[in-house]
């Protein structure tokens, strides 16, 4: 886990591998940034962000950033505890939480859970092309964009919400992205949300029972905290990941995540989510399994066996089968 406080226009409090980066962009605005390094194993801890606010006294902390699931470490944070924690610190921050990997693959409420400000994407959940964001904002944030100074232009509010009244882009729009964006929407409702999000938590346990067959542990620690968007799996020491992803798409053309920064050559990343069925999943964990034996990487067989038992219904049991007379 890592915080992010920016102090005097914003707090940003996470453990996400890039917020390296979030800093940066900070940092060039003129912002006053804290940065607080963790394992990355684990989500935003909800006491040590209590505890931090409630030590603001002047309230110079101006908002709290959250990455709701981390597509590089496979941890999703608690964005309802930690919502709690700030209404039990007393602290005014804004509340703002990255859904990029989230948004449509797992359980989140903009309102319900208090969340001033939610960032998505295309590209993950909503099943398109990387290439568009959007934003949802509270009155609350609103207002606090009307007294803001730092200085903006792409990225101001107000320049999108005046032409949207009245059904205009204040640029040229994604016209195809915004009629797949139509096109998967339809695809969420159709399915029903609860059912999308159970596929989702099934599609991930699978691979996660998949992953302790083989003998190979599990990026997150904490299992209240799993993502069901993506599962990210360490090596045994003394093998490098990126080579196990390189034999695994030479022989069988499957691409797969990448480890980051400090995780980069430790961990490989099986994604789940999106439009994605038990074959695909059969399919893809196949070729992990294959991978791992073509690589010489160090692991139990049983891992698909595990998965489909996973999937299955509770009265149904694969076992291998002999062919020995």
């Amino acid at each position: 886990m890592s915080t992010l406080c920016l102090r005097g226009i914003a707090s940003c409090f996470s453990r996400q591998v890039i917020f390296p980066s979030w800093r940066q962009v900070a940092e060039k605005f003129g912002i006053k940034v804290d940065y607080v390094p963790g394992n990355w194993r684990k989500g935003a801890s909800a006491p040590e962000l209590e505890a931090r606010l409630a030590a603001d006294r002047e309230h110079s902390i101006k908002a709290v950033l959250v990455v709701h699931n981390e597509t590089s470490t496979g941890v999703t944070s608690r964005i309802a505890d930690l919502r709690r924690a700030m209404n039990q610190a007393h602290h005014p921050a804004l509340f703002m939480v990255d859904t990029i990997s989230s948004l449509g693959s797992i359980d989140y409420r903009h309102d319900e859970w208090g969340v001033d400000v939610t960032i998505a994407g295309s590209q993950k959940g909503l099943m398109l092309p990387p290439g568009m964001s959007f934003n949802a904002i509270s009155e609350k944030a609103l207002a606090a964009n009307g007294n803001a100074r730092l200085p903006r232009s792409y990225w101001d509010w107000q320049e999108m919400l005046k032409p949207n009244r009245s059904g205009f882009f204040p640029y040229t729009p994604p016209t195809n992205l915004l009629y797949g964006l139509r096109e998967a929407l339809r695809m969420l409702q159709e399915g029903g949300l609860a059912n999308v999000f159970r596929r989702h938590d099934r599609h991930a346990e699978a691979t996660r029972a998949a992953v302790r067959a083989w003998g190979l542990e599990i990026v997150c620690e904490e299992p209240r905290e799993y993502s069901s968007s993506l599962t990210a799996v360490l090596l045994p020491e003394g093998h490098d990941a990126d080579k196990l992803r390189a034999v695994i798409l030479e022989n069988f053309d499957m691409s797969l995540g990448a480890g980051l920064s400090k995780l980069a050559g430790k961990v490989f990343r099986i994604g789940h989510l999106g439009s994605f069925n038990d074959l695909t999943l059969a399919g893809t964990l196949c070729g992990v399994e294959m991978g791992l034996r073509l690589a010489g990487v160090p692991h139990q067989e049983g891992g698909i066996l595990a998965a489909l038992n996973s999937l299955a219904p509770t009265k149904i049991n694969f076992e291998p089968v002999s062919t020995a007379r």
